[in-house]
């Protein structure tokens, strides 16, 4: 799912170049270790752990200028939060799946693994940098600490490692954070997981709203005011972010706002990459 040649992926916005994709730095991971379904993200079925045809000889796909109108606007959303070059630099010191065919399986599920550290990474670095979290800050500190350290284990150490058990851990300090940040909101609506697939929510007040995992695929949320709003793991694909007001917003990674539909009306949290594919401001 490669999309960018050097250092310009998403994850931007936490200050932390670690957790921004380098793919200049990665050996195609993101190309060949998750299936493929043939779908509006993706024009192709691509088996696990079989490298898409668009990857490249030296790991860099060649349509990453043209992934959107080739049919693979998937490949542009995805984001693995610089785990492809820490696992490529770091826990396989540059060696690499081609080459030495016998640690494929194990370099890919060791991939996933560490993607998933990295996202909590991210969480946990945006969430020290709210004014809110303050008096939580050494609770956050320590929880980045363990979770870097478990990022640089052996790769057998990282197979074994219980990940929803360190993302529960993770998880509940986030949502301490959250309650924190919004605590001063009246009357904030609870969207939590809720299926708002479509859902005509133009010119709302979502001001502190949870919404947490909601589905948000095709929603209309031109105008909305969205401000303090909790939108972890929330589902933006397609969404429609015309005008709407996302500066203040909570946990939004560069991946939903990939996703998503907007406009030069359009704000967004510092330091959040515009998409290309949005109109210019």
């Amino acid at each position: 799912m490669a999309r960018r040649d050097a250092g310009g992926g998403l994850g931007a916005g936490t200050g932390d170049p670690g957790l921004r994709a380098d793919c200049a730095a990665c050996v195609g991971l993101c190309c060949v270790a998750p299936a493929f379904t043939a779908s509006s993200d993706f024009a192709i079925d691509k088996p696990a752990g079989t490298p898409c045809p668009n990857l490249g000889d030296g790991f860099l796909c060649t349509i990453h200028d043209r992934l959107r109108p080739a049919g693979f606007p998937g490949c542009v959303v995805y984001d693995c939060f610089g785990a492809g070059q820490k696992v490529t630099g770091v826990t396989y010191a540059g060696r690499d799946w081609r080459s030495e065919p016998a640690i494929a399986d194990e370099m890919f599920a060791v991939f996933a693994v560490v993607r998933d550290l990295h996202e909590m990474l991210w969480y946990l670095a945006a969430a020290r940098a709210l004014p809110a979290a303050a008096p939580l800050d050494a609770e956050l500190r320590r929880a980045q600490e363990a979770t870097d350290d478990l990022t640089r284990a052996a790769p057998v150490d990282l197979r074994r490692l219980d990940v929803d058990a360190h993302r529960g851990t993770v998880a509940a300090l986030l949502r301490d954070v959250s309650a924190r940040a919004r605590a001063g909101v009246r009357r904030a609506p609870v969207h939590r997981g809720a299926d708002l697939v479509g859902a005509d929510l133009r010119d709302t007040r979502l001001r502190g709203a949870d919404m947490r995992g909601a589905l948000l695929i095709g929603a209309d949320l031109r105008r909305a005011d969205l401000d303090l709003a909790d939108l972890t793991g929330a589902d933006l694909r397609g969404a429609d972010l015309r005008g709407a007001r996302l500066a203040g917003a909570l946990f939004v990674t560069p991946s939903q706002i990939e996703a998503a539909r907007g406009d030069a009306a359009t704000t967004l949290p510092p330091g959040a990459p515009r998409p290309e594919h949005w109109p210019p401001r």
